[in-house]
């Protein structure tokens, strides 16, 4: 990559990053929680993987729920504190927390997810300060999250399950590339398999041929030697007589 690219991302990266934090101020300055009612978020943990979304499917939702009054300027690391206090297995020290928005999509008439963020327990990252409103969130939508255990932050996983229906959304990367390599060496082990055959076809082919062609014209030898050797057996049989005649 050349220096001008990486000022160009530079640039746009700061530029993003400026924009949230405007939409940041902007939300937080209009919610006034001594006057605001706060809204019921329904949060669904779960062990190092999120909950499937099929579990999110025909009015049911999955278990180990948290229910948590809070406010559009709620932050991610303000929703982790609350997730602590209820699970005291969360609460060691750089435990990982991945949030993802479920929200149901009208247009394509089922249940979608999106990747919002995650938390360190303990630690400061980049997505703390991330808030409900600024991720779209709408009153009604779910909240899951998938709490990993110090030393077990897994996070290649759920590449069949991201985005959508499970896969458009792939935050972590990866996922795609490699269903790619396993679909290339299927092919090339499928290939590999029908040269095999074709080999062992044609060489039973040609063994058969081969056996064929020899009991043929095995056959015609001797027929074709007997019909010559029953011919002089009948001349040596006639008399000098009759060969005269």
């Amino acid at each position: 990559m050349s220096s001008r690219d990486e000022d160009l991302k530079d640039i746009v990266k700061k530029e993003r990053k400026e924009k949230e934090e405007t939409m940041r101020k902007e939300i937080k300055s209009s919610v006034n929680r001594e006057e605001t009612c706060p809204l019921l978020l329904r949060v669904f943990t779960s062990s190092v993987r999120h909950n499937d979304i099929t579990d999110y499917e025909r009015g049911r939702t999955p278990e180990n729920e948290i229910q948590i009054y809070t406010w559009m300027d709620a932050t991610l690391k303000e929703l982790t504190g609350l997730i602590k206090e209820v699970n005291p297995d969360a609460r060691r020290r750089n435990t990982y927390f991945n949030f993802r928005l479920v929200y149901y999509d009208l247009r394509a008439g089922r249940y979608c997810f999106r990747d919002i963020g995650s938390t360190v327990a303990g630690a400061k990252g980049v997505d703390d300060d991330k808030i409900l409103g600024e991720v779209q969130f709408t009153i009604g939508d779910y909240m899951d999250v998938s709490i990993s255990p110090p030393n077990q932050r897994n996070d290649r996983m759920d590449y069949n399950r991201r985005g959508g229906m499970g896969g458009m959304n792939d935050r972590f990367g990866g996922g795609g590339r490699r269903r790619d390599m396993d679909i290339r060496e299927r092919d090339i082990d499928v290939r590999d398999r029908r040269g095999d055959d074709r080999r062992d076809r044609g060489g039973d082919d040609r063994r058969e041929r081969g056996g064929d062609d020899r009991r043929d014209r095995g056959g015609d030898n001797r027929r074709e030697r007997g019909g010559r050797d029953s011919g002089r057996g009948r001349d040596r049989s006639r008399s000098p007589r009759d060969r005269s005649s």
